[in-house]
């Protein structure tokens, strides 16, 4: 379990902590537990509340019993039994489903809409009925009094399914290129479908007539909204008989009154990321609104913020257990997060013993987080003029950065670029033009970064593009230039290839060579397909392979040869930097120690005793040869001085000369080998099996 607290709100997240593998014993689970603190503290209030991958979507039955949730991969269908606190029963899937409902109060009665175009209905005993729709869909919405799927998605039309007599029924023709999502008032029953391009069109079930229409991409934008794209309709939530909710797909949330055509208040998440989901409290009056990443819990009169969870994880769903604080998250995740808010509600009656656990836990609360700010950096902060705010009340030090209040910092902005929606008109109209311009003759420009290699890509396509409009049916590779994936390579500054790196001059050899042999080969497959397939190569020519032998390897030589610049640079660099370090050295003095016994000359002796230590034998023996000083001991009974050398036996003399004239006769009979330098030689493969000597 792990306990956080936002707007002094305590949020309990059951879900937390490590979870047992299933091909573990008994025996082994219940040793971990023993040891392991984490595991102590876990609580698994459901079992094997997980999907194997990914779980898209979490619903409650209306009963309260079972939790259904719909998740990959495989493709399949979970149900949970609260009263049995485990899985009750587990369907795989032909393929993934974009969304599901639950016709009764049990589960006995689904609905599944794939990715495919495929409606699947079940029953209590399992699969039970297969239709498809005519084109793919988004979401649907039942209507109880008539028995009707209303199913929207890549079509204008709204299609209808009535299960009571089994067939499909006319479909309602919206305006909108698209429909995105759908929901039905529980009161009045009035049919609302969200739109791609930002709108929301009502239709009276009873009559088949359109009676409203709401525009919210405009109704969504504020002066403290920034704009990145056309806002459409990605959430939408009916509360009561006139109150709905609806998310679009640049973060924001609007809530109308359906006697009037603006918005009653726009909350926005300041995340530009699509409401997954909508959700109505009405026992405080809160909303729940939810993008991939927080959850947001807040007034519906006033928008003040509640409180907000966010998990670890990306989110698909959410749903809330009825009359109660407790909430279900479907994640990109394996395991389905559980978290129980007490303020909101009390436990459901399956889980009651939540209540006595959280009033006896004393937690000390984790750090708050900031709602409705804007994170900035110091560099924003002087890019803004704002410098002189550290310190104030005005910022709050968070990490490497600082919070402000997100009007603050609109109002700021607007200041110091005045002329931002200017320019961001003058881009649009630039970006229409080049795109009214690609039907005439390219000119091809060449890039701010990396123009060499940008050029050397260039002479290739032309290359690879002509060979291939010389063969019938070959088609040019596409080039990194125009992949979208490498057009970051050519814009940021980040990506300039360091020419006088190590690397590079390492690699530049073997690069150049590859693209001199690509090059060649593509002249030759030129040339073949210029000619017929059955001409043969004249005698007397040498093959591809023996005119570029001698390429192959002299490649080696200049990385050899940049291999010892590169040494002579840093032997270099070391030299300079010695000096730089000898000049900016203080000298201090240094002490000697005498030893007892020796008498004290100079200061040079001394130095020049410690250089002999550090030599070797060889080198000790080169300096007392070269020295013509005595070396003097000086010891109680006087000055000596012995000098010896050692004769060597008539033997051993005899052996060196013998050596010796073995060694002058080997010299007179060696022959040469530098015919074998060359891939040529001669005698051995001088020709490919026609002149070609052998040696036995």
């Amino acid at each position: 379990m792990q306990i956080s607290s936002v707007n002094d709100v305590k949020i309990y997240n059951l879900s937390h902590g490590k979870s047992l593998p299933e091909w573990l014993s008994d025996r082994k689970k219940r040793q971990l537990q023993k040891k392991d603190v984490d595991l102590q503290r876990r609580i698994e209030l459901i079992q094997d509340f997980e999907m194997p991958t990914v779980c898209t979507s979490i619903k409650v039955s209306k009963d309260g019993q079972f939790i259904l949730a719909a998740g990959t991969y495989k493709p399949r269908i979970r149900c949970y039994d609260t009263y049995q606190l485990s899985l009750k029963f587990e369907r795989c899937l032909d393929s993934d489903v974009v969304a599901f409902d639950i016709l009764s109060d049990d589960y006995s009665k689904l609905v599944f809409l794939h990715c495919d175009r495929y409606i699947e209905f079940h029953s209590q005993h399992g699969h039970y009925y297969k239709t498809r729709i005519p084109k793919f869909g988004r979401d649907f919405s039942y209507h109880y009094p008539s028995c009707d799927l209303y199913f929207v998605g890549t079509s204008s039309e709204v299609f209808r399914l009535n299960l009571e007599q089994g067939r499909f029924l006319n479909s309602l023709q919206t305006d909108a290129a698209e429909n995105t999502v759908c929901d039905i008032n529980p009161v009045h029953h009035l049919f609302a479908t969200g739109t791609s391009e930002g709108r929301v069109e009502c239709w009276d079930p009873r009559v088949r007539n359109r009676v409203g229409m709401l525009d919210c991409a405009l109704s969504s934008l504020t002066a403290e909204t920034e704009v990145h794209g056309l806002p459409s309709v990605s959430a939408l939530k009916f509360n009561g008989s006139l109150t709905m909710a609806v998310g679009t797909s640049t973060g924001q949330v609007l809530l109308y009154d359906l006697r009037s055509n603006q918005p009653l208040l726009a909350k926005d998440h300041f995340y530009n990321l699509p409401i997954k989901s909508l959700n109505f409290h009405d026992q405080l009056d809160l909303v729940v609104s939810a993008d991939s990443k927080i959850i947001k819990i807040w007034n519906k009169d006033n928008g003040k913020i509640f409180s907000s969870i966010q998990p670890q994880t990306n989110i698909n769903d959410v749903c809330i257990y009825p009359h109660s604080g407790m909430l279900f998250t479907a994640n990109e995740d394996p395991k389905m997060n559980t978290f129980y808010i007490p303020a909101l509600g009390p436990a459901p009656r399956w889980c009651s013993f939540l209540d006595n656990l959280t009033e006896e836990l004393e937690e000390s609360p984790e750090s708050t987080v900031y709602d409705d700010y804007k994170f900035v950096t110091r560099k924003d902060l002087e890019n803004l003029g704002l410098s002189h705010l550290v310190g104030s009340s005005l910022l709050r030090a968070y990490m490497h950065g600082f919070f402000m209040d997100i009007r603050l910092y609109h109002k700021v902005k607007s200041m110091a670029n005045p002329f931002a929606y200017e320019e961001y008109r003058k881009d649009k109209i630039r970006q229409k033009i080049e795109e009214s311009r690609t039907q005439r003759v390219q000119v091809k420009k060449l890039p701010k970064v990396n123009k060499e290699l940008a050029l050397k890509l260039m002479e290739e396509g032309d290359d690879e593009a002509e060979l291939a409009s010389r063969k019938k049916k070959g088609k040019a590779l596409p080039s990194i230039l125009g992949d979208d994936r490498f057009k970051v390579m050519f814009e940021n500054p980040d990506y300039q290839v360091d020419e006088q790196s190590e690397e590079f001059r390492l690699l530049n050899p073997i690069v150049s060579k590859v693209g001199q042999k690509r090059k060649k080969k593509l002249r030759l497959l030129a040339q073949q397909a210029a000619v017929a397939e059955d001409e043969e190569e004249p005698e007397g020519r040498a093959s591809s392979e023996e005119e570029s032998s001698d390429d192959d390897k002299s490649w080696v030589e200049e990385v050899r040869e940049q291999r010892r610049l590169l040494r002579q640079e840093g032997r270099d660099r070391q030299r300079q930097e010695r000096k730089e370090a000898d000049r900016n050295t203080v000298l201090h003095p240094q002490f000697y120690q005498i030893k007892a016994g020796e008498e004290f000359r100079s200061f040079k002796d001394m130095v020049r005793k410690q250089k002999l230590q550090k030599a070797s034998l060889e080198d000790r023996l080169k300096l007392e040869e070269l020295s013509e000083a005595s070396n003097m001991a000086d010891t109680a009974v006087g000055s000596k001085q012995l000098t010896f050398t050692l004769k060597k036996s008539e033997k051993q003399k005899k052996q060196q000369e013998a050596e010796r004239e073995h060694h002058e006769e080997r010299k007179k009979l060696r022959r040469s080998a530098g015919h074998l330098s060359s891939g040529r030689g001669r005698g051995w493969g001088g020709g490919r099996g026609r002149g070609g000597r052998s040696r036995h």
